[in-house]
């Protein structure tokens, strides 16, 4: 699967070969602020960790891994989105219901790339018909996409898995 650019943006799947991308986003403590507490990635974590989990549901056919955004204009990384089956890494993933995620660098905050990004992911999976997404309850920027994307809120629960372990907000929608 490909993702059509947009005015602004390319997007191209992730893999095992961009370990240091992956790296250079989470050396930003405010990136990491409500994923980790501000605490930055290790290249270990990225390789040990990270890598090894993004390639468990990595599956170009169906769209679904981390997608990179850059801009068109100069070919810059801004971040990526993430897709797959909802709570994946449980006992019981959700494959009709797909999990939308993203991390982009703080200067490109507040550009709307988020937004348009996901958008566009969304719109060349339309064919799944739920989409869902999850972020502590106190990240109101990330919080803030969801419900431009047209996301409805459904519940705060404890989130804890091998990255994440907070309250969070878990907003979808059904298409």
């Amino acid at each position: 699967m490909n993702i059509d650019n947009t005015e602004r943006l390319s997007f191209r799947l992730m893999d095992k070969n961009d370990k240091q991308l992956l790296w250079q986003l989470d050396q930003d403590p405010e990136v990491m602020k409500f994923i980790t507490g501000g605490q930055v990635s290790s290249m270990e974590k990225i390789e040990h960790v990270f890598i090894p989990r993004m390639e468990a549901y990595r599956n170009k056919e169906k769209g679904w891994g981390l997608w990179q955004v850059n801009l068109l204009a100069d070919n810059s990384y801004l971040g990526w989105i993430l897709i797959r089956p909802m709570h994946f890494f449980s006992d019981n993933p959700e494959f009709d219901n797909l999990e939308i995620g993203w991390r982009f660098f703080q200067h490109t905050w507040g550009k709307g790339y988020a937004t348009e990004a996901a958008q566009q992911i969304m719109q060349a999976l339309k064919s799944n018909n739920t989409f869902s997404a999850i972020a502590d309850e106190n990240n109101h920027a990330s919080i803030s996409v969801m419900k431009k994307l047209g996301m409805d809120y459904v519940k705060t629960y404890h989130h804890k898995d091998q990255l994440i372990d907070c309250q969070v907000d878990y907003y979808q929608i059904k298409k």
